[in-house]
């Protein structure tokens, strides 16, 4: 205990420090405006900013890459719940109850929620690396491709539930997902797959075009033809109107608090990422809740706990990276590598041979937090001016935006024709009622779900028996089977009713 007190107090020395301040003030700031822009996301200004920390002491460099890592999470739910427009992948199950909210009058109050959410989760899972980093770290180690394959079969089941009608319209979509997945280049044989001969899909469908297609484009489509009176509207922000009831805060506490666990655990599993953390905090949230139907149109669990869970999951994400070597996802990849240029190797000894830099980025988290809390407040009340701006000016210019944001990705046109693409697509599925984030959800997880199972399927010899041989594999099998009768039986019960009413 009292080593554990020496190196935080090393630790908090370090991160206090007059240089690492400033540098941690740069990545959180910035992170936070990219996180609000639609399409660049932290990869693209993690990406911009590496060449920069070439110049930097290794340890100021890490604090500003990691503040703009998880600076991006707070700022990706600004274009969300005002804008219905999700800044970051990651933010877009917060426009189902966020933005709802903000078209009731509360946008102010969606914004506070998402800032105390998310420094909650961010709290939660920093007392996790501090304390228990390499203990996670080797459970983490446990997870062989039969567990992750069954853990996001049961996510992509419980996706079923984000939508707030028909759960068969869920499945549906979650189905559609997958099979968008599946565009591009076979990870096995290399060869190409459902292009149909376009050699821009040959890496597949951008995540950041499909998401900025079917909420942002599809959002401003669904809002040209309305009256101005039924558009979103905006009144002067005070502190009192930002500032949840006591009866609010009872609403929030218990989802923010499930949601940095969920957002712990994921975030802790390499491969996975803080958009699959925070779509299965929703659907807990949904599926515990006694009144389901709420959520869609302005819930507060709706945005405490994925915003909680994102932010969990994008400080759990270094307990892998650092202890292990093994980075979670792209974004972790690149700071891996940013460590390597500067001469310093992830790994079980990290905390023994650089216990200076390895503490003095744990407290630079809190410190970070604590500074995207004290930002992200005051700004509230500018980020809702945004919808002061007349529709016929903010809306194309959002649009652009987009479009910028989208090209800026890969600097490719074809992504920007995706974008479009899947705004009608989008636009139409609202139309007919189908949602967009079970679908979103699936396009995520499905080259992750086929690698998964065709390397569990190697490892077990051809024999499908091997997802139920591994006891943690066995658990979530069986969880995803209760949950899939749990979402169906409702439907199966209705269905029945009416054959039994038709009869009579």
């Amino acid at each position: 205990m009292m080593e554990l007190l020496s190196n935080l107090a090393m630790g908090l020395q370090t991160a206090l420090g007059l240089q690492n301040l400033l540098f941690c003030f740069i990545g959180v700031t910035v992170g936070t405006f990219v996180g609000a822009l639609p399409g660049l996301g932290p990869l693209a200004a993690i990406s911009l900013a590496l060449p920069i920390t070439y110049y930097l002491d290794p340890t100021a460099a890490l604090i500003m890459l990691a503040g703009i890592f998880y600076g991006t999470q707070y700022g990706g739910a600004i274009a969300s719940i005002l804008l219905n427009l999700p800044g970051t992948a990651t933010a877009a199950v917060t426009c189902i109850d966020g933005y709802p909210l903000a078209r009731q009058g509360k946008p102010g109050l969606a914004l506070f929620i998402t800032a105390i959410s998310s420094f909650f989760g961010s709290s939660f899972a920093i007392l996790l690396v501090m304390g228990f980093a390499p203990l996670i770290a080797s459970f983490a180690l446990a997870f062989g491709s039969a567990e992750y394959f069954s853990v996001m079969v049961l996510g992509l089941v419980a996706a079923s539930t984000l939508t707030v009608g028909s759960p068969l319209k869920g499945l549906a979509m979650v189905a559609v997902g997958l099979a968008l997945g599946l565009a591009g280049t076979d990870v096995d044989t290399g060869m190409y797959r459902f292009t149909f001969g376009i050699l821009e899909l040959s890496d597949g469908f951008h995540l950041v075009a499909v998401a900025m297609g079917l909420f942002g484009v599809a959002e401003i489509l669904s809002n040209v033809g309305l009256p101005a009176g039924e558009r979103l509207t905006h009144k002067r922000i005070s502190l009192r109107s930002m500032l949840p009831s006591r009866q609010e805060w009872k609403v929030i506490w218990k989802p923010a608090l499930r949601g940095a666990m969920v957002g712990s655990f994921v975030g802790a599993l390499p491969g996975t990422g803080p958009g699959i953390a925070s779509f299965m905090a929703y659907a807990l949230e949904k599926k515990i809740s006694r009144t389901p139907k709420r959520f869609g149109h302005g819930a507060l669990e709706g945005i405490a706990a994925p915003e909680s869970s994102n932010n969990a999951s994008a400080q759990a994400a270094f307990i892998p990276t650092l202890s292990l070597g093994i980075p979670g996802d792209a974004i972790m990849a690149v700071l891996l590598g940013a460590m390597m240029i500067y001469g310093i190797t992830p790994g079980p000894a990290l905390i023994t041979e650089h216990p200076t830099m390895f503490w003095g980025l744990i407290m630079s988290f809190w410190v970070g937090n604590i500074m995207l809390l004290i930002l992200n407040i005051p700004l509230i009340g500018i980020w809702v001016r945004m919808l002061t701006i007349p529709y016929h000016l903010l809306y194309p210019a959002v649009l652009v935006f987009i479009c910028i944001g989208v090209y800026s990705a890969d600097n490719s046109v074809f992504d920007v024709y995706i974008v479009l693409i899947f705004g009608v697509v989008g636009y139409f599925m609202r139309q007919f009622n189908y949602p967009a984030a079970p679908l979103l959800l699936g396009f995520i997880l499905g080259p992750l779900l086929e690698e998964h199972f065709r390397r569990a399927l190697l490892l077990g010899r051809g024999n499908p028996i091997v997802f139920l041989d591994r006891p943690i594999s066995l658990v979530f099998v069986i969880l995803t089977l209760l949950f899939l009768v749990g979402s169906l039986l409702p439907v199966v019960k209705r269905v029945l009713a009416r054959s039994e009413a038709g009869a009579s």
